[in-house]
């Protein structure tokens, strides 16, 4: 199975045979047919399979029988064209010796003028037979169920120069199709290797510590939160925490990012990533078959199925033209003749070479190649696209909603301020607040925490640490109790002064958060803290600017001058604040009826009705939320807001290559078609026009295999 055409054959015969309930799906790409549904009948269903000229088989071990599958299928078609190519070659060197140049390479109706030697025949009839084999059993399918297609075209057209003595175009038709045939399977498995080159970037086994001991595990039977060491320049196994060590690590194959990050104890690490020059020791976090690579993995292969509206186009098309064809080729034969405007054997063999240049099979071809290659360069630059249709929306956006913690800003808060009360200094402002902090996991408190460290620093962590819910934190330190807490916290205390509500509503209003520190007399003093934009948000709406997305929107919960603060030198043409999840959906639901084609960009459990809403939705994949990157149509796995704009230059790179090969298969249609009604081609040049295209229309959709992101 390497077509569209051949999927459309099978779904037809299969459907009928299932229940309703039942869903069939294709993997082009991995030559799979998925079957999900109750009572299938094994043998049943192989029958009908079979019927169609294809041969199928149940797959048990899914790696190892498709591809052993695949390459005795390859295998069989390369050594069916080689020998149709040879038979070819001699038969033609033999018709030249015994009859001359000009007689082997004939010309419409020179085969019925002159005879063709019968050991020329005997070779030539080799070569056809060759040539014909793989495709005959789907021709007679075709023809029995009066569902015409490329197969049966080339067959008729074959049979046909045989009845009129044409065996060298015969045998010439039958090669060159065999070999349209084999580079069309040899393109969808360079597209397959890319993908499956994706299987690579995790390592089988993995080293499992054991006390003082370590052994070699394969990575399927490694339970979650097993310890496992990982050398320098070895591939992580597993995706989890770093419990030992210091390392950078290369997590370009995952989230596309071109320079190694730094690990050490309590970073996260994805398997498949390269670990640089020192040995970690990670907590495993997730099993293999649940890894950051696998759920990219699955998404790549289950893109094929969402087809965009380019293939489904031309699905439609080849449905209608391959039975127009035939009509007008079969009119072609009957009707100038009858007119008395030339021969039956002349309109007879321009009637072949019709059917010959009518095929669609460049045309067929051109666009799940481009597609299987756009997505798969997308992956690797860390841009995760579900499907076909995600892969041309992007060229087609006018608009763009973001929210704001974590995709515009890193969501990560830092201290900048520090104001000291009561008599109080800054370090002993920082040191209380540490204390308190010190084993909260609230992103306020590792911001603290975090910021004493930097300073050089420690203290011992308070006793007694009592949490008050919405409110912060009360514990004892050297004695006295201290809290620390929100604004309101402080008013609901009693311990506000104007002077103080002064300064903490001006700190809010520069869109700071502000956590404050005090005992049971009076307020410490407080701290400032900001979640700053990403360094490339900037540029990022800059270049989307420039590209022509003309509305950019950033969604916040946020309060108002939180929200303003952030878009200080961004200059969103909307900012709306504080919004609940159904606030953003409303939102985005207003961008659509005004804009049309709208994107949302978020990352929390919060955006994903949004995300659901909007004509196409992205997540920042790698600190997003499960929830966010399950719903989203894309996800930039790198969290890397510049791969946005790359996105949509990709998304016209590749629709604009689908139209260059559409455009040229049809021109290359058209071109020959007037040249067989006026008798100036003949087969084998039009089989030779039509096998270039195909090559032509896949080296060009491959060239975005060379993709790169800058």
């Amino acid at each position: 199975m390497d077509c569209a055409e051949e999927v459309m054959t099978l779904r037809r015969e299969l459907q009928p045979l299932l229940p309703t309930e039942t869903r069939l799906t294709f993997d082009v790409m991995a030559r799979l047919m998925l079957i999900d549904g109750p009572s299938i009948e094994t043998p049943r269903i192989l029958e009908a399979i079979s019927r169609t000229g294809l041969r199928g088989e149940l797959v048990t071990e899914r790696e190892s029988t498709r591809e052993s599958a695949q390459d005795v299928s390859g295998r069989g078609l390369a050594v069916a064209t080689a020998s149709s190519g040879l038979a070819t070659a001699l038969g033609f060197c033999l018709h030249v010796r015994i009859a001359g140049v000009s007689a082997a390479i004939g010309g419409e109706g020179a085969g019925v003028l002159s005879a063709v030697p019968s050991q020329s025949i005997w070779l030539y009839a080799i070569a056809i037979t060759c040539g014909v084999i793989p495709v005959l059993r789907k021709a007679w399918f075709a023809a029995t169920r009066l569902r015409p297609d490329m197969n049966l075209l080339m067959t008729l057209a074959v049979a046909g120069a045989v009845v009129i003595g044409e065996w060298f175009e015969a045998a010439t038709v039958s090669f060159l199709f065999a070999s349209s045939l084999a580079l069309e399977g040899w393109s969808i498995g360079r597209a397959r290797r890319a993908v499956a080159a994706l299987l690579d970037l995790s390592p089988p086994t993995a080293r499992v510590r054991t006390g003082s001991r370590e052994e070699s595990q394969p990575v399927e039977e490694i339970p979650v939160g097993t310890l496992v060491l990982v050398h320098p320049g070895e591939r992580v196994p597993l995706d989890g925490v770093v419990e030992l060590g210091t390392s950078s690590v290369d997590q370009a194959p995952i989230t596309g990012e071109s320079v190694p990050v730094t690990k050490q104890a309590g970073a996260e690490v994805f398997a498949g990533s390269i670990n640089g020059e020192g040995a970690l020791e990670i907590r495993t976090a997730r099993a293999s078959g649940d890894t950051t690579l696998a759920k990219i993995i699955r998404m790549v292969r289950d893109s094929q199925a969402r087809r965009a509206k380019s293939e489904r186009w031309v699905d439609r098309f080849a449905a209608m033209y391959t039975p127009a064809v035939l009509c007008i080729a079969l009119a072609m034969m009957l009707i100038p003749p009858l007119a008395g405007l030339g021969t039956w054997s002349e309109w007879f063999y321009r009637s072949l070479v019709l059917l010959v240049i009518a095929c669609p099979c460049a045309l067929v071809i051109s666009t799940p190649v481009a597609m299987v290659s756009g997505l798969t360069a997308a992956a690797r630059a860390g841009v995760l696209i579900k499907g076909g249709e995600f892969l041309e929306a992007p060229s087609t956006l006018r608009a763009i909603a973001f929210d704001k913690t974590g995709t515009i800003t890193a969501g990560r808060l830092s201290v900048v301020s520090v104001v000291p009360l009561s008599g109080h200094t800054e370090t002993e402002l920082l040191l209380r607040a540490i204390a308190l902090e010190m084993r909260s996991e609230h992103p306020l408190a590792k911001a603290i925490v975090a910021h004493g460290h930097t300073l050089g620093l420690t203290s011992e962590p308070a006793s007694d640490v009592r949490m008050l819910a919405g409110k912060g934190v009360t514990g004892r330190i050297d004695g006295r109790e201290f809290w620390i807490g929100s604004h309101r916290h402080l008013e609901e205390r009693g311990q506000e002064t104007p002077e103080v509500h002064a300064q903490l509503e001006s700190m809010t209003r520069q869109g700071r958060s502000v956590v404050v520190v005090g005992n049971s007399e009076h307020a410490c003093g407080f701290i400032g803290l900001v979640d700053t934009p990403r360094p490339a948000a900037k540029a990022t709406l800059d270049r989307l600017r420039a590209l022509g997305v003309g509305h950019l929107v950033m969604l916040t919960g946020d309060n108002r001058g939180t929200a303003d603060a952030v878009n200080q030198g961004l200059r969103f043409d909307e900012v709306h604040a504080e919004l609940l999840p159904e606030d953003k959906v409303a939102a985005v639901k207003d961008l659509m009826a005004r804009y049309g084609a709208v994107a949302m960009v978020g990352d929390g459990v919060n955006d994903a009705p949004a995300l659901a809403t909007a004509s196409m939705s992205i997540a920042m994949g790698a600190a997003g939320s499960d929830a966010a990157i399950e719903t989203a149509d894309v996800a930039l796995m790198g969290d890397d807001l510049s791969r946005l704009p790359w996105l949509i230059e990709h998304s016209r790179r590749v629709k604009a290559l689908i139209q260059q090969n559409i455009g040229l298969s049809l021109a290359t249609k058209a071109i020959f078609l007037v040249l067989a009604l006026t008798g100036r081609a003949n087969l084998w040049t039009a089989i030779a026009a039509d096998m270039g295209t195909s090559l032509v229309v896949i080296l060009n959709a491959m060239r975005l295999l060379r993709t790169r992101a800058d």
